[in-house]
């Protein structure tokens, strides 16, 4: 499709990404603020409703640390200006970027002055209770060092790239370079290697927690495809519900996926194709593609049976 859209030309198709991803990925972790709670503190910068402080500074430096790793999106085959997909130096920024705000009145309990938000920790972190164990600290840097390499040997084209990017999503949470956030941290790297490959960003919902965290042991234990498969979904899923609705003319095929709303599902249309309704085609991948225009004299068309009804 020649890439995606660049923020300053599609800014509306960022935005609902980022208000998403704000949300899902910092409730993931725990953060109560609801969807709506989210786009007006980003939106107006107003704390609405009666959470915690730390919660809404949780979701502020986070989205600060995503409109960074968005504005990315906008250096052609995503190479950045250092000519590699990322540096250490900018993982590090990105943490600091999102933990900054909500550290400062909710620090780590065990934490030093070392190990504030953008530098390492000096702890060792207990086994996790699917059994995922972090590496002893001493060892950070020279694992991360390695991870960096990994990553920056990535290829977009490679058709491996979604269990890839599942092994390095992996073995950054295994290594657990920061005392807290890494999990967002994670998340936020993710999409900027996504990004600068020229991917649409991958929004982890909140509704698949569950299964997010059991991909993320089964790739622990040297399975990845199953997180692959997550993050290919959530890839696809940016892609039909934000960039392909803004950048389709209304006469582009595209799938169904990407001219669903609220009124009308991705299964709805795909049912009004079945019955010919729906002016579409199926391609050989079996998936069912139409345009804007067809679905608007579609809509049209059923408006007008119901009226002389």
């Amino acid at each position: 499709m020649g890439g995606l859209p660049l923020p300053e030309e599609a800014g509306g198709i960022w935005r609902s990404i980022w208000y998403e991803e704000a949300h899902h990925s910092t409730a993931i972790e725990g953060n109560t603020l609801v969807l709506k709670q989210v786009e007006r503190l980003l939106n107006e910068g107003r704390a609405v409703g009666n959470k915690e402080l730390s919660e809404y500074l949780e979701v502020k430096g986070y989205a600060d640390a995503a409109d960074w790793v968005y504005r990315q999106a906008s250096h052609p085959k995503g190479l950045s200006g250092h000519g590699r997909i990322l540096t250490l130096g900018e993982v590090r920024e990105i943490h600091r970027t999102a933990m900054a705000p909500v550290w400062e009145v909710a620090p780590h309990s065990a934490a030093t002055g070392k190990e504030a938000p953008g530098n390492y920790r000096r702890h060792d972190i207990q086994p996790f209770p699917g059994g995922m164990v972090p590496v002893t600290w001493p060892l950070v840097d020279a694992e991360l060092s390695a991870w960096e390499y990994e990553v920056n040997s990535l290829a977009g084209e490679d058709l491996m790239l979604p269990e890839k990017l599942a092994e390095a999503h992996c073995r950054f949470e295994q290594i657990h370079p920061f005392l807290d956030g890494n999990g967002r941290t994670g998340r936020l790297v993710l999409n900027l290697i996504l990004v600068r490959l020229g991917y649409p960003p991958a929004v982890i919902y909140k509704r698949d927690r569950s299964r997010y965290i059991k991909a993320l042991r089964q790739a622990d234990s040297g399975v990845a495809s199953p997180l692959g498969e997550i993050l290919a979904r959530a890839v696809l899923d940016s892609l039909y519900r934000f960039v392909l609705p803004a950048v389709a003319g209304p006469a582009r095929l595209v799938p169904l996926e990407a001219l669903a709303t609220e009124e009308l599902s991705a299964n709805a249309l795909r049912m009004a194709a079945r019955r010919s309704r729906l002016q579409a085609t199926r391609g050989a991948d079996g998936r069912w593609r139409s345009s804007r225009r067809w679905v608007d004299e579609y809509l049209g068309s059923r408006y007008s049976r119901y009226s002389e009804t």
